[in-house]
């Protein structure tokens, strides 16, 4: 009997989220192509290969690219993926606040017919979200409860002191919390995707009490109300993001290729 030979996934990005992905997926028949700046500061198995150009991942012809590498990965990577009808998992959904690049995103995809599929990241719920979206009176908010330290720098800057009592950092629309907080609101906005064309309302707490990063999202509606609670742990190789994140993104690549269309 013919082994199947290997998906071939591409990689935006090696840094500790797409490491704990490759771990998560060691039993699954997949060959990486990871594009990295600087290959020498990795140490990859067998079935890893780090490129330094778009071109190079390109040409290894990838069923997928999940990109983990950022914002600005998104903006001078994903347009030219999705034009040449590869398929991305997008991480950084963040990203999707740029109104410029989101048309250059639609225009990629209309010429290509290759779409992009969002994680659901460090929440759940989602399907709830949107089956209640599209009720007149619906309300969604969302708020990223996180201890002092984790935002220790903003703090500062702002001189405000949350070791005794919460403090509301921001209290907005969901496309201004992902401008001022690219590396920690993208929740915000696959929440905010999910919710279109409700609105949605995001607060950014730094909470003495909060037990970890906590994400909160609370509906009501004319189908009744929902309250969802996360207490995510911190990932192994990254406190500064969850566990249940990489996961996430595993679980949406294996769907992927388990089913293509």
């Amino acid at each position: 009997m013919k082994t199947a030979a290997p998906a071939v996934v591409g990689i935006l990005g090696f840094g500790a989220l797409a490491q704990e992905l490759v771990a998560s997926l060691r039993s699954q028949a997949i060959s990486w192509v990871a594009l990295v700046r600087d290959p020498q500061k990795y140490a990859v198995g067998g079935n890893i290969r780090l490129v330094t150009s778009l071109d190079d991942l390109l040409s290894a012809r990838p069923a997928a690219v999940v990109e983990l590498a950022g914002h600005q990965a998104v903006a001078d990577h994903v347009p030219a993926l999705l034009g040449a009808g590869i398929p991305v998992i997008l991480a950084s959904v963040g990203a999707l606040a740029d109104d410029a690049l989101m048309a250059k995103l639609a225009d990629a995809r209309a010429r290509s017919g290759a779409g992009f599929v969002i994680p659901s990241g460090a929440v759940g719920g989602l399907d709830y979200v949107k089956a209640v979206s599209t009720l007149p009176d619906v309300k969604i908010g969302y708020t990223s409860r996180k201890p002092p330290a984790a935002w220790r720098d903003e703090l500062a800057a702002r001189n405000l002191d949350a070791s005794v009592s919460e403090v509301v950092l921001f209290d907005g629309a969901p496309d201004e919390a992902a401008r001022r907080y690219p590396k920690n609101l993208n929740a915000a906005f696959t929440i905010a995707q999910a919710a279109w064309p409700a609105r949605l309302n995001v607060r950014v707490v730094a909470d003495p009490l909060a037990e970890g990063n906590t994400h909160e999202i609370v509906i009501d509606s004319a189908a009744g109300r929902a309250s969802m609670r996360f207490v995510n742990a911190p990932s192994p190789t990254n406190p500064k993001s969850s566990m249940v994140t990489a996961l996430s993104i595993a679980a949406s690549l294996r769907d992927y290729l388990a089913d293509p269309s």
